[in-house]
């Protein structure tokens, strides 16, 4: 089993930007100190939701910041960037670090980023499957060319080409985000690793695991690809000595984030969509994941991986929204937890 972190740079109320960013880069330093095994970043464009708007950057930022955590991004967003410039963005990082990037991508939602950045809807609605598989061409093929729907250019040369790192890996692991069905049918077809939202739990995880080897099955994956893929599963960590003070810590922080955050998010069309009740949500959170006594999340995260077969574990550690306490609960989560696990 292997737990990292899952670092949102969210804007709390009466925070500004910069201070999430910087609690961000610390929660991943004092990660590397304590002994988790990555740090999954997120992106997001226009909201304090995440103030994060390229995750691959702040992924190079990290990886020269340390030295053994693995840096993932959770997730960068295909549909509003080209394949090309994400998979030269991922070879670069996977060579200058040894070897320590994942990159995760994901639809993301349909935002008016589609419509800032140029792609539009239908890169979201329709391009995705076309998209994921020139980045994997890039990132496994000497030269590439695209006579798609979407992308279409001549044969270019990869520079740099991943499989030239120095590492016995060929190149960057590649992990995608799935909420449904149809993504997890993709991912299993080009045998691929899921990672699995913070909002559903063991039971909803389980299921999207069982589709995900049917569908590898399907599609001819090796049986050792498909007993090995090692899933991720997200979540939210907040430790304390008492269970119900780790749950007020979070009831605390997390509404005011989440109502303000979530309720930013403007569709590129107009479309009606529905917000989750943030006290309902945080509640909701608190009562899936590994919130409470170290003994408690060690447990909760052993559970959750019997129940379901996944291996990894992304966990917020910042919802209580101040630095010192972010630097504490992910020191605790290294040194009473992982340890239990271990």
């Amino acid at each position: 089993m292997r737990v990292g972190s899952f670092v949102l740079a969210a804007q709390f109320p009466g925070q500004g930007q910069g201070e999430a960013l910087h609690r961000a880069v610390r929660s991943a330093e004092v990660a590397d100190e304590a002994g988790l095994d990555t740090a999954w970043l997120a992106e997001h464009h226009f909201v304090p939701y995440g103030t994060c708007p390229s995750a691959t950057t702040l992924a190079a930022l990290l990886l020269g910041h340390t030295r053994r955590i693995r840096v993932g991004t959770a997730v960068s967003v295909l549909p509003t960037t080209h394949p090309v410039a994400l998979g030269e963005q991922a070879a670069l990082l996977h060579l200058t670090s040894g070897g320590r990037f994942t990159l995760g991508v994901g639809r993301g939602g349909p935002w008016v980023d589609l419509e800032v950045f140029g792609t539009g809807l239908e890169a979201y609605e329709k391009a995705f499957p076309e998209s994921l598989d020139l980045l994997l061409r890039w990132l496994r093929e000497p030269s590439v060319s695209a006579d798609g729907d979407r992308f279409g250019f001549r044969e270019v040369p990869v520079v740099p080409r991943p499989s030239e790192s120095l590492t016995e890996t060929a190149g960057p692991e590649v992990v995608v985000a799935c909420t449904s069905p149809s993504s997890v049918r993709l991912a299993a077809e080009r045998g691929l690793p899921m990672l699995l939202g913070m909002h559903v739990g063991d039971e909803e995880k389980a299921e999207m695991v069982a589709l995900w080897r049917q569908y590898a099955r399907a599609a001819g994956r090796p049986g050792d690809e498909i007993r090995g893929a090692a899933h991720v599963s997200a979540g939210v960590c907040q430790i304390a000595d008492r269970r119900t003070d780790a749950v007020e810590t979070l009831m605390k922080a997390m509404p005011g984030w989440l109502r303000q955050g979530l309720e930013a998010h403007v569709t590129v069309d107009g479309r009606q969509r529905s917000m989750r009740d943030p006290v309902a949500y945080t509640e909701l959170l608190c009562g899936l994941h590994p919130v409470g006594t170290p003994r408690l999340c060690a447990d909760r995260l052993a559970a959750t991986s019997e129940r379901t077969g996944i291996s990894r574990f992304a966990l917020l550690v910042e919802g209580s929204g101040d630095l010192a306490a972010t630097e504490e609960n992910v020191r605790r989560l290294g040194a009473e937890v992982i340890t239990q696990l271990r």
